[in-house]
């Protein structure tokens, strides 16, 4: 695993809690604020694997 894949998964991750935690408080910025932050993680993550696929197949 590269830093990209590391640090994608971790703020996927903090994404998903912050989200849980907005709908449970019905607090609607929080929410969409992880939901965000989750996206944002899934395409660190996304460019991590990739990279890790390039240097693979080189």
């Amino acid at each position: 695993m590269n830093k990209d894949q590391v640090k994608g998964r971790i703020e996927e991750a903090k994404g998903k809690v912050k989200e849980a935690a907005g709908v449970v408080l019905d607090d609607k910025s929080m929410e969409v604020e992880g939901n965000i932050e989750k996206n944002t993680g899934k395409v660190k993550a996304g460019f991590g694997d990739l990279k890790e696929d390039i240097k693979k197949s080189i």
